[in-house]
């Protein structure tokens, strides 16, 4: 009987220090024809494991548009993430996965897409931010609006460059105030505040956010204030995650669980979940 906990080996191939507590792993199996066969959809996670410490679950960041390698990105704030840290390239961890759900992208094809995101929030968007452009034909504007506490926590500090000198590519960047440095050019102000002066058009526009409560909490009425309808406001619940099965119940918000009914869902979806949500 295959045992559904049992991860596969994975190779660090580059590691990028994206902030001084953020690091984002590019990584493939050691069986290439693993590498090969592995599928997945921008939005579904993985279980990250390091041998003797456990493992834990967050989002894989980079596209499946791009198949030669998986990425993922995170902050050190645990046993297992702090021993991820420890990590140097050419080291072997586990991983187990694709689960959950994905982000709409064919039903987005033909639309607009705007991107909202905060601190390290911006890796489970970053999957489909790079999805979406891969195919770019494909989709109308783009607007990718990311913000973070200072200027030394902004995360893919390369590929916002890259993006913001795209064509067809509206790309904002912000940070809170007093976060700024002396040579900062981007714009000053909390997320939902550079959303509302930004106003993205809400007609035929999907909006996908992910970042802080707080963040979501603030700019969800300011998506609404700008016209955009529930279900065309799209977010992500990935942390609140363990097994990644629907097995340990760690997760579930009454009868839904967010690794198997989730992590993406719509804000219309988000608004029948009970209060404990």
């Amino acid at each position: 009987m295959e045992n559904i906990y049992k991860p596969e080996l994975v190779e660090i191939i580059d590691i990028i220090d994206e902030t001084p507590d953020i690091k984002t792993f590019k990584l493939q199996f050691r069986n290439q024809d693993i590498q090969n066969e592995f599928n997945f959809l921008a939005g579904q996670f993985a279980e990250y494991s390091v041998f003797g410490e456990g493992e834990c679950t967050f989002c894989i960041a980079s596209s499946p548009t791009r198949r030669d390698y998986l990425e993922c990105s995170f902050k050190g704030a645990g046993k297992v993430t702090n021993a991820m840290r420890r990590l140097k390239k050419g080291d072997v961890m586990g991983l187990r996965g694709p689960y959950g759900n994905n982000f709409p992208v064919d039903s987005m094809k033909g639309k607009n897409v705007v991107f909202i995101a905060g601190g390290i929030g911006l890796a489970p968007v970053r999957c489909v931010i790079w999805n979406v452009l891969d195919l770019k034909e494909q989709f109308k504007d783009i607007t990718i609006i990311y913000g973070a506490r200072t200027v030394a926590d902004l995360v893919y500090k390369r590929e916002l460059e890259e993006w913001k000198n795209m064509p067809g590519v509206k790309t904002v960047v912000t940070v809170d105030p007093g976060g700024e440095t002396p040579d900062w050019k981007g714009e000053v102000g909390f997320v939902p505040t550079i959303v509302e002066k930004t106003a993205p058009v809400a007609e035929n526009t999907v909006a996908v956010i992910c970042g802080p409560p707080i963040m979501i909490k603030y700019t969800m009425p300011v998506l609404t204030k700008l016209g955009f309808t529930d279900e065309n406001v799209i977010t992500t619940l990935e942390n609140r995650m363990k097994c990644g099965l629907g097995k340990c119940g760690r997760c579930n918000v009454g009868n839904t669980y967010v690794c198997k009914d989730g992590p993406v869902f719509t804000y219309e979806q988000l608004k029948q979940l009970p209060e404990e949500y």
